[in-house]
């Protein structure tokens, strides 16, 4: 029943008949389909667009994401001869969208790694990279429920870009970080705030990771078409505060766009709750890949939430928080939007 809603959502969404059209961004998916047995990998036909099946268009290519990721160039070879085939697609509202990876060996959060999150707090910019994680078992798919659990009150919403790893690395240079990255996605770090800010001594493990807390999607948009940055130095604190009315990730482009220059945005029952921009990062994704394989190795599939925006639930005044019935919906420009319903 749960999956024929959800794939009633995304034909909702995306009635209009999308032709595939060849483009230089590779959106590689996991999705089921009733014909099918079990996850399968595929393309994204664009942002929006139906599916290429691609184990129909090479059977020797691994099933999930985990495992082509895990053999490198070899398959991502294989996913861009498919990209430029003429192919069918499958129509979007004849699948159901899983999450990009599933069962990360790790979930490496950020915290206030957002200069406009900070000001909003009325806190310092962190002088080194805040790090939490979550269990991989809080990942689910981008149109999945959130389950509002009875052990909080205070559930919140946090949109984030999400880079995946690639390639295996410790101890990496900030110079080589962007080699070890397989592509973006877009993230909603749901939060307990009371479990978070209040409980188990204030540790931050528990209010982040009860199940379905961390819907990932619709698709890994490979780095192919998101521009590489070279390694900057972190920004001060005097950096502009862009204020974005609304998001506007969903157009389809050619153009190489950088990740550390993407609007990303929040809306909870339409509302647009968070709406800032990925220039606002205090760490980009190159220092952090530096600073947390320091510690401990990144592995392909491994997934790093970057930090959110302001515009939180918990310092609106008065705090508001997620309530069952609420729709909340994460885009980032030319990455995509993940809508889940709060149950």
């Amino acid at each position: 029943m749960l999956v024929s809603c959800r794939r009633l959502l995304t034909t909702l969404l995306h009635a209009q008949k999308w032709p595939f059209q060849p483009s230089r961004s590779m959106r590689l998916v996991q999705f089921q389909a009733p014909h099918l047995t079990g996850p399968h990998l595929g393309l994204e036909s664009g942002n929006g667009g139906g599916v290429i099946n691609l184990n129909t268009f090479d059977p020797t290519l691994p099933k999930t994401m985990m495992e082509f990721l895990e053999q490198g160039e070899a398959t991502l070879s294989v996913a861009r001869r498919a990209l430029t085939a003429q192919l069918p697609v499958l129509p979007r509202s004849e699948v159901t969208f899983l999450a990009p990876v599933t069962r990360p060996d790790k979930v490496v959060c950020v915290g206030m790694n957002y200069v406009d999150h900070c000001k909003e707090q009325n806190v310092p910019v962190p002088k080194e990279p805040i790090i939490f994680s979550k269990f991989a078992s809080s990942i689910v798919g981008p149109y999945d429920e959130v389950i509002l659990p009875p052990e909080s009150q205070e559930v919140d919403w946090e949109v984030e870009l999400a880079v995946v790893i690639g390639k295996k690395g410790k101890r990496i240079k900030a110079t080589d970080a962007m080699a070890h990255v397989a592509g973006f996605t877009v993230a909603h770090d749901v939060s307990a705030r009371d479990w978070q800010m209040r409980r188990n001594g204030k540790q931050w493990l528990l209010g982040k990771t009860f199940d379905t807390f961390c819907p990932l999607g619709p698709a890994l948009v490979t780095k192919d078409s998101i521009a590489e940055s070279k390694f900057q130095p972190r920004p001060q604190v005097q950096q502009a505060f862009f204020h974005i009315p609304y998001c506007r990730g969903g157009r389809t482009s050619s153009v190489t766009i950088h990740p550390h220059n993407l609007k990303i945005c929040c809306r909870v029952n339409g509302e647009v709750v968070q709406s800032s921009n990925t220039n606002q990062m205090v760490f980009k994704t190159e220092e952090l890949i530096a600073w947390i394989s320091q510690f401990v190795t990144l592995y392909p599939g491994d997934v790093i939430l970057t930090g959110t925006p302001p515009g939180v639930g918990v310092f609106r005044k008065p705090p508001v928080f997620l309530k069952k019935g609420d729709e909340v919906q994460c885009e980032i420009e030319e990455l995509g939007i993940i809508i889940n319903k709060v149950v």
